[in-house]
């Protein structure tokens, strides 16, 4: 995790911001108002860590006229095609059983979404829960039911374990004890939102999910209202970390919510965070981010680090710990 950025101003200008708010990080003071209320800019994009190229393929859709719906997409498949980024599809790191499963959710300006859970042997799980969303009358395919449905979509079946993934999974067999934990290095989800030149946002989110899990396990990324949830009329939100804390509060959902009661992306951002250090008050073990984008191209990020303490944060009035730049 200390090895990537969360939001570079070099990852914003691919994307075509052109007076972004300023460089926010967890030993930063938030944005200021002046800041948070600079010129709108669409079409814009945004997502989670330093995946430039991925913010650089949805801009490329934006600045030709697409929608937000297809940028957001095409953007996150180029992370799911990225054999090196072992947490995000093809190359995925496995479960404890040497399984890669993956999860995603898609989600337009309408509020129709999508989404597939624990998917096996397909490279593009975003592509498949948007067929979930315009094919089908249902929100979620799970498991071999979401497999057999991208078959009947034309998708075909690929081996999503590389030898690099396999060799450190049998690696951890030696010493794990067989049990899954709480690792902030295998998880970098991609989470992406994006305002087109209509006025539109959409949002899509992707994960091969937390190395060694149990088998069956699924976190927030695809689940809407915790990993990713989009509202035309107040913007969007999105996840990453681990997922069962962003279940426990409903966390992207709660975040627009706050800004539909007129906080600002960065406020909602912080408070998301707040609200899950509040049920782990004596010392957290994990790490936890939002960013946030509302319908006037502002945006927010912010997280917390292992080894910080509610009491810390409830003293500084702001995350006061070493930590990678978000936005």
């Amino acid at each position: 995790m200390k090895r990537r950025n969360f939001l570079k101003n070099s990852g914003l200008a691919t994307a075509g911001v052109l007076s972004a708010p300023a460089l926010t990080s967890c030993e930063d003071a938030p944005a200021s108002a002046a800041q948070l209320s600079a010129p709108v800019v669409q079409p814009i994009v945004i997502c989670t860590w330093d995946f430039h190229n991925a913010s650089a393929k949805a801009w490329e859709i934006l600045q030709k006229g697409g929608t937000a719906l297809d940028a957001v997409e095409a953007g996150v498949k180029v992370e799911e095609d990225d054999v090196n980024n072992q947490t995000v599809g093809t190359g995925g790191r496995p479960d404890r059983d040497g399984n890669v499963t993956l999860d995603a959710c898609i989600m337009d300006h309408a509020g129709q979404c999508g989404a597939v859970l624990a998917l096996q042997h397909i490279a593009n799980p975003i592509s498949v829960a948007r067929k979930v969303m315009e094919d089908t009358p249902h929100v979620m395919l799970v498991g071999q039911g979401a497999e057999q449905f991208a078959y009947e979509k034309g998708f075909e079946k690929v081996n999503l374990l590389t030898e690099k993934s396999k060799a450190e999974w049998l690696e951890w067999k030696k010493t794990s004890a067989y049990k899954p934990i709480i690792n902030i290095e295998n998880h970098d989800t991609i989470g992406m939102l994006a305002i087109d030149e209509n006025g539109h946002m959409a949002g899509g989110c992707t994960t091969s999910g937390m190395a060694y899990k149990m088998a069956g396990r699924v976190g927030d990324s695809p689940i809407i209202g915790a990993g990713l949830f989009v509202d035309n009329e107040v913007g969007g939100a999105t996840a990453t970390g681990v997922g069962e804390e962003v279940v426990r509060t409903v966390g992207s959902f709660l975040i627009v919510e706050l800004m539909r009661q007129g906080k600002s992306p960065q406020e909602a951002c912080e408070e998301g965070v707040r609200r899950i250090m509040e049920k782990n008050k004596d010392k957290l073990d994990f790490q936890i981010g939002f960013i946030a984008m509302n319908m006037k191209g502002e945006t927010g990020s912010y997280c917390i680090q292992p080894g910080f303490t509610y009491r810390e944060y409830s003293e500084n009035g702001h995350i006061n710990h070493p930590s990678e730049h978000f936005l």
